[in-house]
């Protein structure tokens, strides 16, 4: 094992146990949502639960991933060690402190404020540091990876960076540009009010700071996914990407359209105006588009792997492809489950429509199909290809890892639909009580909230198989010579020249004037404004 090997598993690890904890979280709380009479629920544990659940998820477990897999694509595709390991090295162990001062908050029931940390809840400021911490580090592995891919064009100019690292390239930029929002709102409001050093805060422009990170967060996940869809996963159903320049122009258009999308999610919120509403609805309405166009092109992958399988009819490829690897199911079926979510985020994008789904369970059934699917098990079925290669140990538990898969998306079924429907009755989302005091309207759930607690169940049980064979890999997997780490052949050669497409400065650019034209004017408008803070409050 190389200490670039140890590097990238030293975050996947961290992933990986970060996941088994948040998913512990989890179970409790679909338990509790189906108003089990258990001898430890309480609303203070529930809360807490969806507290550690969603930053646990939410923010170590991918960011931790992104970050390992990001030295894989940087040092495996360019063919060069990274530019910077002590920095690389320093990031990680910056990250770690961050996340186990943030956790710690959270498990000791001192930072009982939810994924999204609103104020006026108040946190212990170890939490907000902690999360201060976790985005320097991220900064820093950012800086190392665009120094080896500095080094890597210095050796290679006039050449086209390859589409894996083009697609890290571009996540990292949007990571960039999303956490400047997060890091003013952190540093600049949430740490001087927890430490007391300000009497109030503003929530109102907390809020604006954090839905300018929060929706571009959501690409910072699903870029890497959607460097796996393209360049890890038609190599692994045994066929060839259908085109090189779709994914290229993909990844483009979330570096243009990623972050000026955030007043969407403020659509009930006093304190912006409608048109600036209306212009972040037509910005994330456009960013659908490199979604469909990526739903095209890895379909059209999958269809070019079948038909070089043998496939001649007009859907036997489906059954060509390789359902038994557990690399293909979980990015295959990840896939089907992001379809759904992306038609249940155009409802919450549209005004009129999110005014009935809003705050609803709606949002949680729909957030669990994107970051709790597209993303989550795409990362997990690429553990499974990473993990045996990077430190030369066999798999485990080959059958668990098959079966894990289908039982998360079969969990996510019957968790998802199910929290649409209460949604669209009218149950409110992050309720501890499903009986909400008793209310006679609440009697229309509790059936619903019963398969959403069966979801639970399965998918805390295909949590359990993930974290079985991972440690099992880990632990006692034989030792043997790794595979190579390879990746996807395009239909058509890659022209040997950048394209437009490869000049990430102009584009970065252009984003950048366009999160001015999105936000500049809003947030100096609101800080002209009399403005009345508030003090913190803690309801436990």
């Amino acid at each position: 094992m190389t200490p670039l090997d140890r590097l990238s598993l030293a975050h996947l690890w961290v992933s990986i146990l970060a996941f088994g904890a948040a998913a512990a979280m989890a179970f409790m709380q679909a338990l509790s949502r189906a108003n089990l009479d258990l001898p430890w629920r309480s609303a203070k544990m529930y809360y807490l639960s969806v507290t550690a659940h969603g930053v646990l998820m939410a923010l170590v477990f991918t960011t931790f991933f992104i970050m390992g897999f990001g030295y894989v694509v940087a040092t495996r595709v360019l063919g060069r060690p990274v530019a910077a390991p002590r920095l690389a090295w320093t990031a990680f162990w910056t990250a770690l402190a961050g996340t186990l001062g943030a956790a710690a908050a959270i498990l000791s029931g001192r930072a009982t404020v939810l994924y999204t940390f609103y104020p006026p809840l108040r946190a212990h400021p170890a939490f907000y540091i902690g999360a201060a911490l976790l985005i320097v580090g991220s900064w820093l592995w950012a800086i190392a990876l665009l120094a080896t891919y500095r080094a890597w064009r210095r050796d290679h100019a006039g050449e086209p960076a390859p589409l894996a690292m083009h697609g890290m390239l571009a996540t990292v930029i949007v990571w960039l540009l999303a956490t400047v929002g997060v890091a003013a709102e952190v540093v600049l409001l949430l740490i001087p009010w927890s430490l007391g050093w300000t009497r109030t805060v503003d929530p109102i422009l907390a809020r604006m700071l954090f839905w300018y990170f929060g929706h571009p967060l959501v690409y910072f996940w699903l870029l890497p996914a959607y460097v796996i869809w393209y360049t890890v996963l038609p190599r692994a159903a045994g066929g060839k990407l259908f085109s090189d320049p779709l994914a290229r122009l993909v990844f483009i258009l979330f570096i243009v359209l990623s972050t000026p999308v955030g007043f969407h999610h403020q659509f009930m919120d006093p304190g912006v105006p409608a048109g600036w509403k209306l212009l972040h609805t037509f910005l994330t309405f456009g960013i659908l588009f490199p979604s469909l166009v990526t739903a095209f092109t890895v379909t059209a992958s999958l269809e070019v792997a079948g038909r070089m399988r043998g496939a001649t009819g007009l859907l036997d490829w489906l059954g060509k492809l390789p359902w038994g690897d557990p690399l293909f199911s979980s990015v295959a079926l990840s896939m089907i489950l992001f379809a759904v979510g992306g038609f249940g985020g155009a409802i919450n994008a549209s005004f009129g429509m999110n005014a009935v789904v809003h705050n609803t369970a709606w949002i949680q059934g729909h957030f669990h199909l994107t970051v709790g699917s597209a993303v989550a098990l795409t990362f997990m079925g690429a553990c499974y290809w990473l993990v045996p290669r990077l430190s030369g140990r066999d798999l485990e538990l080959k059958l668990l890892a098959k079966v894990q898969p289908y039982f998360w998306f079969l969990g996510m079924l019957c968790f998802s639909i199910a929290n649409h429907l209460t949604g669209l009755m009218g149950m409110p989302r992050r309720i501890y009580d499903a009986s909400y005091g008793g209310s006679a309207a609440a009697s229309q759930w509790f059936g619903l909230t019963g398969l959403s607690a069966v979801g639970g169940l399965l998918l805390f049980t295909s949590a359990g198989f993930f974290m079985l064979v991972m440690i099992g890999t880990g632990l006692a997997g034989p030792k043997r010579e790794p595979e190579a780490i390879e990746w996807a052949e395009p239909l058509q050669p890659v022209d040997p020249k950048p394209s437009l497409l490869d000049r990430f400065g102009l584009w970065t650019a252009l984003a950048i004037l366009l999160i001015a034209i999105a936000y500049a004017y809003p947030l100096w408008a609101h800080l002209q404004m009399p403005r009345f803070g508030s003090p913190g409050y803690s309801p436990f």
